[in-house]
């Protein structure tokens, strides 16, 4: 029964969804509307020949984390790593108890649409926006950027010496440089969405002294690019006990907590 819930959660109801985003989005875009309203309730800057952003808007990314962010019941920071255009530090920002947003979005044009949006829905006093990438250098590289689907920027196959496609130069830090953006008391809620650098980021943040307020990290995996057997040890050997799964096939999400 789980496995059917699954397959209709995760398959059936998403790809309705990306249907749906498909057929209405030309008409909505006809409206010329200086802002639109997401499912998730937050108002987004257009960008419609933006795969990411038509998904935000539908509601395609379902609302597995929406739910997790909006039912925190104690005061927390919430740590936007691979923002894009900010809906989740949107969210976030929705409850009250979320005390601060701390953003990271390298890729400048993602950057300022990420600005934006915070501007337009409140909550700018709480959130702190940073145009960087976190890595296990400091310097600048260049980002693979997919023309209509910013989503999907990554920094993965660089090591290789690898061209990117669509490249977009940004400025990336480590974790002696990350450690005193995290600086505070409360503990925090990370959200990890790199396109297959999770484990590095993870190990990263695992170096700072602020890794020690970190409750809980929702991040992506997608099995042909990431391991989540190497994420999860990562994890485990930091101190996290648990871990809750969100999809199915080779692209899902996982929730890492401590006991």
């Amino acid at each position: 029964m789980a496995s059917l819930a699954a397959f209709w959660r995760y398959g059936v109801v998403k790809t309705l969804r990306k249907w749906k985003a498909a057929a209405l989005s030309p008409v909505m875009a006809a409206r010329g509307e200086a802002a639109v309203r997401s499912a998730y309730g937050v108002l987004m800057v257009p960008n419609w020949q933006d795969t990411t952003f038509r998904y935000c808007i539908f509601g395609t990314y379902g609302r597995d984390l929406a739910d997790l962010l909006l039912g925190q019941s104690k005061d927390f920071v919430f740590v936007d790593i691979g923002a894009n255009q900010g809906l989740y530090s949107l969210i976030a920002a929705q409850n009250p108890r979320c005390r601060q947003i701390i953003a990271f979005e390298p890729v400048p044009a993602t950057h300022a649409r990420l600005a934006a949006n915070v501007s337009l829905n409140g909550g700018a006093e709480r959130t702190v926006l940073h145009p960087l990438a976190i890595a296990d250098s400091v310097g600048e590289v260049t980002i693979s950027v997919a023309e209509g689907h910013t989503g999907t920027a990554t920094l993965a196959g660089r090591e290789a010496g690898k061209p990117a496609a669509g490249g977009v130069t940004i400025r990336t830090i480590d974790a002696p440089l990350v450690d005193p953006l995290l600086a505070g008391d409360l503990p925090m809620f990370v959200k990890i969405d790199v396109e297959g650098l999770e484990a590095v980021v993870i190990a990263e943040l695992a170096k700072t002294a602020s890794f020690a307020r970190v409750a809980a990290i929702f991040y992506e995996v997608d099995d042909r690019w990431a391991s989540a057997g190497e994420i999860e040890a990562l994890l485990r050997a930091t101190g996290f006990t648990r871990f809750a799964k969100y999809g199915r096939g080779h692209h899902y999400d996982v929730l890492a907590t401590r006991s």
